[in-house]
């Protein structure tokens, strides 16, 4: 949990700081430059925490920092209109983190004539940012696939049988290459493991719930599960809660809230990337 918190807080002042440094200020002088930060959701306990790290940055930066984003990752208008908002009132930055990698391109595009744009965790199709801070999501999707195949060996006695990739949306530039580094890791160590079914997911918990109770009726031989976000980590960890197959199919998700940290110490979830 900590380790968690520090990553995503820092991402966020890291992000402040390059602002400043691409605008030639120092914190000293800094008291009437506003940089908007633009998270995928604001109700998610993830982007809650990169919002943290925000408003922590602008104490100790001494600027002003706007909170915004949409409620839900899957609400890629409502990101843009906060984009296009966040620019007209002529900030000295901004922040962001694309909900979405082709929608968001000309949209930064745009807002890159007027602002400097800093891009944080997802990308988006666009040339036009001056700064951009991510984890290496392709070498932790190859991390997923070994957590997982460590964890269908604890379980099952060996590293074979059927396994699948929930997707929580399409089209997010730091899902897409944590998908493409699980798949291949997946391909070039495990050939007993396959992947029976890639499903694809609306950004909602209950919906990753529901994909996941259909992975377990339709796979009787399943023996793991990637959940490439928190909010698919939630659903999925649900479904194998009630479902009472902790024992028998291994779940890995990417990053961590107190929900999936109490499936992970009651062993409904195998490991957390963080």
């Amino acid at each position: 949990m900590k380790l968690s918190i520090r990553r995503q807080a820092l991402l966020t002042l890291t992000s402040a700081t390059v602002g400043l440094g691409l605008l030639g200020l120092a914190p000293a002088y800094a008291a009437d430059v506003t940089i908007p930060v633009i998270v995928k959701d604001t109700t998610s306990p993830y982007w809650q925490i990169v919002l943290a790290g925000a408003c922590q940055a602008g104490k100790d930066l001494k600027v002003n920092v706007p909170q915004l984003g949409a409620q839900s990752e899957s609400d890629i208008n409502g990101q843009i209109s906060i984009l296009e908002n966040a620019v007209a009132g002529k900030p000295a930055a901004i922040v962001i983190s694309p909900t979405e990698f082709k929608a968001l391109g000309a949209p930064i595009d745009e807002a890159a004539k007027s602002v400097p744009i800093i891009g944080i965790d997802s990308s988006a199709d666009s040339q036009a940012f001056k700064s951009f801070l991510t984890t290496n999501n392709e070498t932790g999707g190859q991390i997923a696939a070994d957590g997982l195949a460590a964890a269908i060996q604890a379980k099952t006695g060996a590293i074979k049988g059927d396994v699948a990739l929930i997707n929580s949306l399409p089209g997010v530039g730091s899902l897409t290459a944590r998908d493409k580094g699980f798949t291949e890791q997946l391909a070039a160590k495990y050939p007993d493991l396959h992947l029976v079914a890639t499903k694809v997911a609306d950004g909602q918990a209950t919906t990753g719930l529901n994909i996941t109770t259909d992975l377990l009726t339709a796979n009787p031989n399943l023996v793991g599960i990637f959940a490439d976000n928190l909010i698919m980590g939630e659903g999925a960890g649900q479904a194998i809660a009630e479902n009472k197959v902790a024992d028998k199919v291994a779940l890995i998700s990417f990053d961590s809230d107190d929900k999936t940290i109490g499936f992970l110490e009651d062993g409904t979830t195998a490991g957390l990337l963080v």
